[in-house]
């Protein structure tokens, strides 16, 4: 069973589990119904974790007030996350990007890689900021310029770190888009970096 259905499979089970203990929490969204864009059992990106599932909408009372909550689950670090319907979009939780937008990425990884200059750690802060946007262009430019050879012992330990959490996340989604195994999805994607460091050799 590759990564995609393994995936696909551990939310489907999360989700069975989440619906019979939270039935009597989970409002009609819970059968389908959109909320805000999203409905129950939707695969999303959520930008400081990746990709998720909705498993539930709740709803809970909170001082006083009655709020609504999208329950995501994060399958790879097996996280549960609540989301204010309200605010989901405004968080920048989105669907699972369509294949145009792969494309995009895939040709962003396979230009020139930007040379920056300046502070390493203002730097860092912004690669770390691209990576958090949950915005699959901008982690691919981080992938890009960020990327060494393996022989090569330049890089710092931060520097593999941010490469790293791009490729992740990167990985992650472009294996469920396109239904192939994570590890087949970095291979790729390294590849298309390696083809424009060879052309540029």
């Amino acid at each position: 069973m590759n990564f995609y259905n393994q995936t696909r499979s551990s939310y489907s089970n999360r989700t069975h589990s989440a619906s019979a203990t939270s039935a009597d929490k989970a409002n009609e969204g819970q059968d389908g119904e959109t909320r805000f864009g999203f409905r129950a059992t939707d695969l999303i990106v959520y930008p400081a974790h990746g990709v998720g599932q909705i498993v539930a909408i709740e709803e809970q009372t909170v001082a006083g007030a009655c709020l609504e909550f999208f329950v995501v689950y994060f399958a790879k670090s097996k996280m549960t996350l609540r989301v204010p319907t309200r605010k989901a979009a405004n968080a920048g939780m989105r669907r699972l990007s369509d294949p145009v937008s792969i494309e995009h990425m895939r040709r962003i990884l396979g230009q020139a890689p930007h040379k920056a200059r300046g502070n390493w750690s203002r730097l860092a802060q912004e690669y770390e900021s691209k990576i958090n946007s949950g915005n699959i262009v901008a982690i691919a430019e981080v992938m890009r310029d960020l990327y060494r050879p393996a022989v090569n012992s330049e890089q710092s330990y931060s520097e593999r770190q941010l490469y790293a959490a791009a490729v992740e996340r990167l990985s992650g989604e472009v294996a469920l888009v396109s239904g192939v195994t994570e590890e087949e999805a970095v291979k790729e994607l390294e590849s298309l970096i390696i083809a424009e460091v060879r052309r540029s050799a």
